[in-house]
């Protein structure tokens, strides 16, 4: 092939020696190579920031949740401490923790907001979940500042903002469980002192989410000594569906477990699908920029055939000629390949610090909290993924250069050279 090499490599540089084909040859090389170039870039970006997205939102997710959960089949377990002993004989299960999930609204002077009322055990909390990193870093409490009895609440970040309050203030819940009274059913109202502020990451959980300690929960529901369920800390999170139905042998019949992958399974589906589609999107994209190359070659086909009816003369078979086109081609595809490559995973790794300079910049906000789930631009870049692309990228190079260079390889060379 050093022969076919040598010629394909020299008609990819395709200098204009005095005709104005040469030059547009030139032009339509360069524009493929472009094309092919900005296609693999876009497509690994979007793939690095979908699968940031991905892992971000399940994290975050993980974190104010758990990997799987025990509940009543009535909504309501009693014992728990049962509970807690059993799964704790899994070896899969590193913690248990038992809570209460509630619905109730806080009013602070004219600002009244719905939220979900979540009790905990602040010392078993910790071991299931991450809500102490997610205390905000500026004096802003702690969980063990709930202590029963006190009646103090840990507010989302936003869930405060929007009430108008700070460390120390005090909020009033309105419970929807009712007293009965002989002239009507009035709401259960109970002030609340904030002990605390969390900035999980999540617009969801910061504006609609607060924590209290579980006994002042049980006594403002008026549960006894019932709660919610438990939640359960894996050994590992991608195993949980098989970990939750070893489990749920183990349970009494009153009860189930519930694995995230099922708690939360829309929003990974629908995280799942944009990634899907956006990558056969840009693939298209990039498909058409691979077949671009069919016009450079024809166009440089054209060009040189006075070249291959030489070549021909002179003892070249069709399929070295073939192999010259094939190699021109696929050297173009190679080097639009190499600098999208290059591009897309410097860009991918540097994602989220050109999104910060965009905003700076612009003064825009590129991800509004009240919108997305994340504020962030994530990114994470898997090599699989650009193993993945850059493969299909050549195929698709490689594919678009066989009927020119078929086309070349037929050539006669009598009729090329009879008007030369």
């Amino acid at each position: 092939m050093k022969f076919e090499l040598q010629v394909g490599l020299r008609y990819v540089r395709a200098k204009n020696r005095g005709r104005s084909a040469g030059g547009f040859v030139s032009f339509i090389s360069f524009a493929s190579i472009a094309g092919i170039a900005v296609g693999v870039m876009a497509l690994i970006v979007v793939m690095s920031v979908m699968n940031g997205f991905q892992e971000e939102l399940r994290d975050r997710i993980i974190g104010v949740t758990a990997h799987a959960e025990i509940k009543g089949f009535d909504g309501e377990l009693a014992n728990w401490p049962t509970y807690v002993e059993i799964a704790s004989k899994n070896r899969d299960v590193l913690a248990a923790a038992p809570f209460i999930d509630q619905q109730g609204m806080f009013s602070q002077d004219q600002a009244v907001r719905g939220a979900i009322i979540r009790g905990i055990v602040p010392e078993m909390e910790d071991k299931v979940a991450d809500f102490s990193r997610f205390m905000r870093k500026d004096g802003a409490g702690k969980l063990a500042d709930l202590r029963p009895g006190e009646f103090n609440v840990v507010l989302g970040k936003e869930l405060a903002a929007a009430l108008g309050v700070r460390l120390g203030d005090k909020v009033t819940l309105i419970a929807p469980q009712g007293l009965v009274t002989p002239a009507a059913v009035l709401p259960r109202v109970k002030q609340l002192r904030v002990v605390g502020i969390f900035e999980a990451g999540m617009y969801e959980y910061d504006a609609g989410l607060a924590l209290m300690s579980m006994k002042d929960a049980q006594a403002i529901y008026q549960m006894g000594d019932k709660v919610s369920g438990v939640r359960l800390k894996l050994t590992d999170m991608f195993r949980a569906p098989q970990i939750a139905e070893s489990l749920s042998g183990d349970l009494p019949a009153d009860a189930y477990v519930r694995d995230w992958t099922k708690s939360h399974v829309n929003y990974f589906r629908a995280v799942q699908m944009e990634k899907n589609v956006m990558f056969l999107i840009l693939l298209l994209i990039m498909t058409v920029a691979a077949f671009s190359i069919v016009s450079a070659l024809v166009t440089a086909v054209q060009d040189k055939r006075a070249d291959v009816a030489i070549l021909r003369t002179l003892g070249a078979s069709p399929a070295s000629i073939m192999g010259i086109f094939v190699i021109q081609g696929g050297m173009m595809g190679l080097i639009g390949l190499i600098v999208g490559v290059t591009s897309g995973v410097t860009l991918a790794l540097n994602v989220s610090r050109l999104a910060h300079w965009v905003e700076n910049a612009f003064k825009v906000e590129l991800l509004p909290k009240d919108v997305y789930y994340i504020s962030d631009l994530p990114s994470k870049l898997l090599w699989s993924d650009v193993a993945i692309i850059a493969g299909v990228a050549f195929v698709l190079t490689l594919l678009a250069t066989l009927y020119p260079s078929w086309r070349a390889a037929r050539i006669n060379p009598a009729e090329a050279l009879r008007y030369e």
